[in-house]
């Protein structure tokens, strides 16, 4: 009898137990770690902290029938509809492309792999390419040095370096989209000012005389049939990089009257008689116009012109200057329009090394604070820089981080905010995705966009600049997840 109680009271306490267990559990921190391959896999997350202990780690979360009652609660509504994405990444200049092709075959592949592979790594899907030389390239050139614009031809850093990085990456994902930029046209069509029209035998500065706006709108057709021949298709252009920017290395100024013509005159009736529907973006510079008061709202002086904007497809944006509330603004006046976010940089003056301050700071203000002016895309800076921030020139940046920095072994890695951040946006978001309504939860801390994409799949990438973790619930309506959202951390997550 005593043996037949202590069984009754061992199972009662067993029983008692699991039933408090089961009661927690529904409250309790999800496991952000476990379940990589076993457990449901109905929501993909994807996490990185400031303090590095987690760099882009994937896990599950399960998705649960009905609606949250959290009062933490982030509410998406796909009939609420903003912009359609084209895509996230970073530039592939001379500089990151040498490096590239220093690393051996094997490591660079796989680096690539978890970069660009939708299945297989991070799915970035946009990057940025100079038209000639940019200020990380290997020397100053372009496609045409020797008067004429018969003389064009690919250089060498195009045909050794940078196309066969890109033939790779088009390997490991075909649906990469390429945007080129030109910092300076050749010399030898470039001229002091306007008025005297004085030659400008200079790398930096001066301007494109109108004398050649034709050669100069042939030498954007060539390269696109060129990169196109070498099996590089080219999704957009802009016709010039920085264009208030006459200090780069290299750089020419083009005012808006002077985008205006050139594309009207030249440049949009070259692709269109040869069939090209590589799309324009102009501008491409910071969102305060370099402070110039007659250069205020470039793109929508641009868009004045009937002649000019029947070309233009939108307006690429920098934020080395300036406050991403420029692209809402720019939008509201012309909402027919594009904006893409094409440049920003990480380097010593800006503690760019220091993940705690560049993550949460990058994310708010790159990622999801262009996505939430309506950026179609995001491209950062160099993917890659080697320890020394280079090769660099004389006259370039020495200063400049990558979004990733190699070792002088062309082995050793570190992964830098701007790899995070477009990572972070890329793997859960496609391109052609639409950016949908997300409201209900509010505080300081927490930032937050929501996606449909294009699989019927839903994202969402969470921001936490604060110095407590917050359970969030996220809801579609009909189904819900919840998640321990780390103190300064990003999160992303894709679910159907």
């Amino acid at each position: 009898m005593n043996i037949n109680l202590k069984t009754i009271l061992v199972i009662a306490l067993f029983l008692i137990g699991f039933s408090s267990c089961n009661a927690v559990k529904e409250d309790a921190p999800v496991d952000q770690e476990e379940n990589n391959e076993e457990g449901n896999k109905d929501v993909h997350v994807y996490l990185t902290t400031a303090d590095r202990q987690h760099e882009f780690v994937k896990s599950y979360v399960d998705l649960k029938e009905g609606s949250s009652m959290s009062p933490k609660t982030i509410s998406l509504d796909e009939d609420e509809k903003f912009q359609k994405m084209d895509g996230f990444g970073a530039a592939l200049t001379g500089s990151t492309c040498f490096n590239l092709m220093q690393m051996q075959e094997s490591d660079r592949k796989e680096f690539l792999t978890k970069t660009f592979s939708k299945d297989k790594g991070m799915g970035q899907s946009y990057v940025r390419i100079s038209i000639g030389c940019s200020d990380f390239s290997l020397s100053e050139y372009t496609l045409a040095d020797e008067p004429g614009i018969e003389n064009f031809a690919l250089q060498e850093e195009e045909t050794k370096y940078v196309i066969p990085i890109l033939k790779e990456v088009l390997a490991i994902n075909p649906d990469v989209k390429i945007m080129g930029s030109p910092w300076t046209a050749p010399r030898w069509m470039k001229v002091d000012n306007l008025e005297n029209k004085n030659p400008y035998n200079s790398w930096t500065g001066g301007h494109l005389n109108p004398v050649y706006y034709q050669d100069y709108a042939t030498y954007f057709v060539k390269w696109i049939k060129a990169m196109d021949e070498n099996g590089v298709p080219i999704y957009s252009i802009t016709p010039q990089n920085e264009p208030l920017n006459d200090k780069n290395s290299a750089s020419m100024v083009m005012t808006w009257q002077e985008q205006t013509n050139f594309i009207k005159e030249a440049l949009g009736p070259e692709l269109e008689s040869n069939g090209i529907e590589t799309k324009i973006y102009v501008f491409d510079h910071n969102y305060n116009y370099d402070n110039m008061n007659d250069q205020m709202q470039y793109p929508l002086k641009i868009y004045e012109d009937k002649e000019a904007e029947k070309y233009v497809a939108g307006a690429a944006y920098h934020n080395y200057g300036g406050d991403k509330a420029e692209l809402m603004h720019v939008h509201e006046q012309a909402p027919d329009k594009e904006l893409v976010f094409t440049e920003t940089s990480i380097g010593t003056w800006n503690d760019g090394h220091n993940l705690e301050k560049r993550l949460i700071e990058d994310m708010e203000e790159i990622g999801l604070g262009t996505l939430n002016n309506w950026s179609k895309g995001v491209i950062v800076w160099n993917l890659m820089l080697d320890e020394n921030r280079g090769p660099n020139r004389e006259k370039g940046c020495k200063t400049c981080y990558g979004a990733v920095d190699i070792g002088n072994d062309y082995k050793t890695l570190q992964k830098n905010s701007h790899y995070f951040v477009t990572g972070h946006l890329s793997s859960v978001i496609q391109p052609d995705a639409v950016r949908i309504g997300a409201t209900g939860f509010t505080n300081p801390d927490i930032i937050y966009t929501a996606f449909k994409n294009p699989d019927d799949s839903y994202s969402i990438v969470l921001l936490n600049k604060g110095g407590e973790t917050h359970r969030i619930n996220v809801s579609n309506k009909e189904k819900y997840f919840a998640y321990d959202l780390p103190s300064k951390s990003v999160a992303s997550f894709k679910w159907k």
